[in-house]
């Protein structure tokens, strides 16, 4: 499975990130019973955090971008978890937090960018459950965080 998503990262002109190391008490994942628990990933472009709210400064565009980077970093830290992601073998469910203001409700079309990205590298077993809701704010003011529960094999 590994060489499958790492050809199709190329023919997306995508590149896995590095996993992100926790910026407070927290660890990464937790196996739990044959489901990897990832913690929230932000956003990364060239090493920064994309921030921004939806709403106001960020747009439906940038946005499911931003959610896509979080996806990434979510495979990454598979990767760095497992030793590759020759284990997955389903995306059980992701959870998508929008920074955006009161009266945006596009929180969905943003959540897609990190939910296409799923099933574009796994196949049918990128398909998931999943919640987007937006928030008033979330850490280092990234415009989206992204959290995952992965079914794993032994």
């Amino acid at each position: 499975m590994t060489d499958r998503i790492d050809r199709k990262l190329s023919e997306l002109g995508l590149a896995l990130p590095a996993a992100a190391a926790p910026v407070a008490s927290y660890v990464p994942t937790v196996d739990a019973h044959g489901l990897l628990h990832i913690s929230g990933q932000l956003p990364f472009k060239d090493g920064a955090v994309i921030t921004g709210r939806l709403g106001d400064s960020v747009d439906l565009e940038a946005g499911a971008a931003a959610a896509q980077a979080c996806a990434l970093m979510l495979v990454a830290q598979i990767k760095a978890a497992l030793g590759g992601l020759h284990r997955v073998e389903r995306i059980v469910k992701l959870g998508v937090f929008v920074n955006s203001t009161a009266d945006f409700t596009d929180q969905p079309k943003v959540a897609n960018g990190a939910s296409d990205l799923m099933v574009a590298l796994f196949g049918e077993a990128g398909k998931h459950a999943r919640s987007a809701v937006g928030v008033a704010s979330l850490p280092l003011g990234a415009a989206v965080e992204v959290d995952a529960i992965v079914q794993i094999t032994a």
